[in-house]
């Protein structure tokens, strides 16, 4: 096994983690806090992706272009909010009803996706960047860019939700929601504020995944598996879980396959290796096992 090898993987994984995290936390707040289970997530993270390349292909600087990213995949699920998911809970559909039409609004999303712009990779137009080298490792500098921002995203909802009064109502909502209302809490408010929030995290998790690998109609279908692993194995309904298995799942995705080729060739057991093609499965592996152990998840799953 080379170390070398072993570190250059764990550092993609932790990018990677980085970014399933990231739509992750957006994932577990609208199932807190909405009791959805929005199978179309990763598709409003492509349109985010999109909206972010469209930008910055138009000539705005890729701060700017992520940031409008993120506007308007606000705006888009907002719209979706307020023409499918509010009617819905005022006619109390099932999570059955929910999961089927939250299906049907990411097959909207991405043949639309792929309608406007077509069904081709597309990359940023920025200038190449010189890997760095870190204790030996060449790490690529948009992937250190990436964990960078995802760090501050996740410092900044911390800091929203513990500190200010629409986290605290967040939160209120997310343990009792009549109680909540009782209480005098604006519940709408705080609908809205949980799109805008899980909003800005999938856009810039999408907007971020584009800079360490091409943009393309697929690539949040692709993700949806690991970020419901990460949000299922961290605790449903608890961000911070969502955090802590996005990174789990990350990293196990990328050394898995390489650490088990290497354990197959050792022990002449070629049946043990696992392709770069199962990387999905590692996913939903981990999160079976740990089920198994803690069905519950890692934490509990509150706010």
């Amino acid at each position: 096994m080379d170390l070398q090898q072993t570190a250059q993987l764990l550092a993609n994984g932790i990018a990677v983690g980085s970014i399933i995290a990231l739509a992750a936390v957006g994932l577990t707040l609208t199932y807190g806090i909405l009791r959805l289970s929005n199978f179309a997530h990763g598709d409003f993270m492509t349109l985010g992706a999109y909206l972010t390349w469209l930008a910055n292909t138009s000539g705005v600087n890729i701060w700017l272009a992520l940031i409008l990213g993120a506007i308007g995949t606000v705006g888009a699920m907002v719209l979706s909010e307020k023409l499918l998911w509010s009617p819905m809970r005022d006619r109390r559909a099932t999570s059955t009803t929910l999961i089927i039409i939250s299906i049907g609004l990411a097959l909207f999303l991405r043949n639309g996706i792929i309608f406007i712009w077509g069904g081709g990779n597309q990359s940023y137009d920025l200038p190449v960047a010189s890997a760095i080298d870190i204790f030996g490792v060449k790490v690529a500098f948009y992937r250190i860019v990436v964990v960078i921002l995802a760090v501050l995203a996740i410092v900044g909802l911390h800091l929203l939700l513990q500190n200010t009064k629409i986290g605290k109502a967040m939160r209120a909502v997310a343990d009792n929601v009549d109680l909540a209302r009782v209480t005098g809490i604006n519940v709408d408010r705080v609908v809205i504020w949980t799109w805008v929030i899980a909003g800005t995290l999938t856009a810039l998790g999408g907007g971020m995944y584009g800079l360490i690998t091409a943009v393309r109609p697929n690539m949040g279908w692709f993700l949806i598996l690991p970020m419901f692993a990460s949000v299922i194995l961290g605790g449903i309904g608890n961000p911070y879980g969502a955090i802590a298995g996005a990174f789990i799942i990350g990293i196990a995705q990328e050394l898995l396959p390489y650490l088990s080729t290497a354990l197959a060739e050792s022990l002449n057991l070629p049946w043990l290796a696992i392709g770069n093609e199962y990387k999905l499965a590692v996913a939903l592996l981990i999160m079976v096992l740990v089920l198994l152990v803690r069905p519950q998840g890692l934490f509990k799953g509150t706010l």
